[in-house]
């Protein structure tokens, strides 16, 4: 006797989706100022007292394909706001892992970011770890809370930003979710 899965037991994906979110995070180390050279450009110029904030803000816009059940990968830009002198422009990729997808889904993404743009700091990066869950809302959309560990390479020194972030997620596949089950 063969078994068949019907569409209602097999694991829903979102298909294409597009991801907008904001977020804040607080500097968990000390100020660049304290570890920097004293000779360095940023320090003779003033630029290293300012630096970064206690605080940091940032808009991150992704788009992806969810191709397996429990994974996807996608890829966007994001901007972050450190200081006056900080303001990064990053592209990113980032995998979704997706941990009971559906409804309630719990997610961990892994973001890579290269800088684009040139502001007081050259070839910076950006490292992030983002635990959260996605809450279905409609159809073809959810909205997510996450926390989020983000390590942003500015020159030759580093910052730790631990924060939160919501967003929304609007997908293609309008089965996905509850909602969305004629």
């Amino acid at each position: 006797m063969i078994k068949t899965i019907s569409a209602q037991s097999a694991k829903p994906k979102m298909d294409f989706y597009f991801n907008p979110s904001l977020n804040i995070g607080y500097n968990l180390g000390n100020s660049i100022k304290d570890s920097q050279n004293k000779d360095s450009y940023y320090y003779q110029n003033n630029i290293a007292p300012y630096l970064p904030n206690k605080l940091s803000y940032g808009i991150l816009a992704v788009g992806g394909y969810h191709f397996l059940p429990n994974f996807a990968v996608g890829g966007g830009l994001k901007y972050s706001y450190i200081d006056p002198n900080f303001h990064l422009v990053y592209w990113l990729v980032q995998p979704r892992i997706i941990i009971g997808p559906g409804d309630d889904a719990f997610f961990i993404d892994l973001t890579y970011g290269s800088q684009l743009n040139n502001t007081a700091v050259k070839d910076s990066y950006y490292l992030a770890v983002k635990l959260g869950v996605q809450t279905s809302f409609s159809k073809r959309l959810s909205q997510e809370g996450a926390f989020v560990l983000e390590r942003m390479q500015l020159g030759d020194n580093s910052a730790f930003f631990l924060g939160v972030s919501y967003g929304i997620t609007v997908f293609s596949n309008k089965n996905y979710t509850k909602e969305g089950l004629d």
